[in-house]
């Protein structure tokens, strides 16, 4: 028997606002989670995103709390290219997403642009940079 990767498990405080966010990101959550204790959207290739909140995490871990500080993990999406990055940093920012780092021409060759979702998860937004792209 082999284990294999099958989820990212995320838990939230505000569904809705959770289910509103990574919507704007192209994950295809059911219609009517938003008010679910548990949500899943189903990624390319058969991972699944899971958003649990913060009571349904302590119905299953009596005295479990959401840990304090900076978090230490990141999602990564894939842009189809630089200008995609930079529209949808600038969409999700003008809808009050909290933006960590602007959009920038990263040295390792991809526009880079780092967000937080509504509760502080990181979410990297990256696409490769082409040959005609300029730094910043």
């Amino acid at each position: 028997m082999t284990a294999r990767f099958n989820a990212i498990g995320l838990v939230v405080s505000d569904m809705s606002a959770s289910v509103a966010f990574y919507r704007r990101l192209g994950f295809a959550f059911p219609d009517g989670c938003e008010g679910q204790p548990h949500a899943e959207a189903e990624l390319p290739g058969g991972v699944r995103l899971l958003l649990d909140t913060e009571e349904s995490v302590r119905s299953f871990m009596p005295g479990w709390e959401p840990p304090a500080g900076g978090g230490r993990h990141s999602l990564a999406l894939l842009c189809d290219t630089p200008a995609e990055v930079d529209a949808l940093y600038a969409e999700l920012t003008a809808a009050g997403c909290h933006g960590e780092k602007k959009p920038w021409d990263a040295d390792w060759g991809q526009r880079y642009a780092v967000l937080g979702d509504p509760d502080g998860h990181g979410v990297d937004l990256f696409a490769p940079l082409g040959p005609a792209a300029s730094a910043e």
